[in-house]
Order: structure tokens, then sequence, then C-alpha cells
């Protein structure tokens, strides 16, 4: 932000000579998925040795997937009207992806920040084409989240600290894959089994009873990635997480940052799970207790600290209104 400052909200200042934007989302739920795949989630969370993933980074990664299909719609565009002037983008550059989502009708900005839409919710990609073709303006729809606090009152860490306002360095999503060094020690408790994104806001959210399934094999999830247990993952290799992750969004963070998240977690279960169950997480800690890197060495020092004293939060769901 501090980079490119206004260009985000100026598209012709990121792509001269931009007219219009295309704007275009892509389920992402598996094909599998169940009727209930909330409350499921939800379930995963009550389960202090099991490793979560953000539901959207199980299968491939999105950018490239998302990326190629707006080419080819960029070529179709072109087949149909002529060579024209464009440049696609999919969570890639200063583009204030959401919110031009949402001026051109593909939904309203929840109070999570999100796009919710009536008929998929928000299990879905973003991706936008920039181009130099005047385009009549679809309109946008009106909001229908009422009175429904859910997404706010979930927040395991606050982070949503008022309607439509997101504190990123609250959140488990900024801190599991942005944040590059240490974990702050006061948000650590709460992050409980969550290694890499949160789904929290959405999983709670009455419209995502609507959300798409997604008929590409590309997002089915991957074995190894949907409950794991973190004494399994934390014992990953450097070689086992880029063989482990290849194509999946999950590499992009680098083992480092991967065994702090997972150190956080299992500390958390230390914290949460009776004592029978501490001998293998605590052994599995051990083993990287004398870690080359300094910040897995701090996250790992913390969770072997941690005792089972805490009760883990109830959950609680709202219906639409």
């Amino acid at each position: 932000m501090a980079a490119h400052g206004l260009r985000r909200a100026r598209p012709a200042e990121l792509v001269p000579g931009t007219v219009s934007v295309i704007t275009a989302r892509m389920d992402y739920l598996s094909a599998s998925t169940e009727s209930n795949w909330q409350a499921l989630e939800l379930a995963r969370l009550q389960r202090p040795g099991e490793a979560i993933v953000s539901v959207y980074a199980r299968g491939r990664d999105y950018h490239k997937v998302l990326r190629q299909r707006l080419q080819r719609l960029s070529q179709r565009i072109a087949d149909a009207v002529g060579p024209f002037g464009h440049r696609v983008f999919t969570d890639s550059a200063p583009v204030l992806e959401a919110e031009l989502a949402a001026r051109s009708g593909q939904g309203w900005r929840g109070k999570h920040t999100l796009l919710l839409n009536r008929e998929a919710g928000s299990m879905f990609f973003l991706g936008e084409i920039y181009v130099d073709l005047a385009l009549p303006p679809s309109p946008p729809v009106t909001a229908h989240c009422g009175s429904c606090s859910a997404c706010i009152d979930i927040c395991p860490t606050q982070a949503i600290v008022a309607p439509h306002h997101l504190d990123a360095r609250r959140c488990i999503s900024y801190l599991t894959i942005e944040h590059a060094g240490p974990i702050p020690p006061e948000l650590r408790p709460l992050m409980g089994n969550r290694i890499y994104g949160c789904d929290d806001c959405q999983l709670v959210c009455p419209w995502n009873r609507y959300a798409q399934r997604s008929a590409l094999p590309d997002f089915d999830e991957r074995q190894g990635l949907v409950g794991q247990q973190l004494v399994t993952l934390l014992d990953w290799s450097e070689a086992d997480f880029l063989r482990l992750t290849e194509g999946s969004p999950i590499r992009r963070i680098g083992h480092e940052r991967w065994l702090r998240n997972v150190a956080v977690a299992l500390g958390n279960a230390l914290r949460l799970a009776p004592p029978e169950a501490h001998v293998p997480w605590r052994s599995a800690l051990q083993r990287r207790a004398d870690h080359p890197s300094s910040l897995v060495r701090e996250h790992v020092a913390w969770a072997l600290q941690q005792s089972a004293d805490v009760p883990l939060p109830s959950r609680t769901c709202h219906e639409p209104l």
C-alpha cells in the first residue's frame, strides 16, 4: 500500500489506457463438499491436534487457474471485437478487487469486508481484466447483511474492529500467510490450530449455505492437507514441504513460516488438551528446538511452555435475515 498509494483506486494509473474493468468470480469449494460443510469445518476447531488449512488453499494455486481462464476469456473477446488493450489480474497487483467486484454488481461487501453474493455466499475467487474498451457498466446490488453480526462475533482475534473495518495486523490469515516475522505473543493463543489462513467469518455466515461447488478438479482437496495431524506437518523437512506443496498457494510462505505456524498450533494444543495427549506433541516440538532459524526456535520454545488450562471458545451461527 505504501508503494502504490492511490494507484489501487485509479486503474488507469496502473494500466494506462484503461477505460473499463471486467470483474469475474470463480467458485472454489471442491465438488465433493458435503451439504453441512460449515458445521464440519467448525468441528475441526475442536480437535486441537488436527491442522487446519483454509478451504481455498487445499487445492491448486488459484492464481494460476483463474489467470489462465481470464486470459482465455480475453482472447474470446478479441475474437469477437478485434484486438484490444488489456491486462489480467488475480490477487497479483495493487487492485481493489472486492470494491471493483461490488461496484460491478458481483455482490456486496459483508461486514467482514469480503464480497457476498446471494446465490454463492463468499466462497469464490475474484479476478479482473483491465480493458481499453468503453463497456456499459453493470449496476451494483444492495447489501443483505441486515443486523447480523456473526462474522464480527466469531473472529478469534477480534480483527473485525467494526462493521466493514478489518485490522489486518490481528487477522489470522494475515499472520499465517503475509506476516514474515514473529507472531505477537498475545495473539498466538487465539490462533488455535489454524496453520494457514482462517475461515471462521465465512463459516458462520448464513449466506454461505448457498456457496457453490466448483466443477474444476483443480480445487479438489489434496491428500495430506485435510485432517492432517500437526505432529506430522512439523516433521516435514524442507524437501517434503516443497514437494507436497508444489502447485499449491501454501508454498509461497516457505518452510520456515510453515514450521512457525505449526509450532504455534501445537503450543495451543498443549494448552487446550488433557495431559495424556501431550507426549507426542512435546516430542515433535523438541525435535525442532534446535532448528537453525531463530524464528522457528522462538515459536517452538513458546509452544513448549504452554499448559492445558484454558477451555476452547464456544461457537454460534446466525440464521439469515
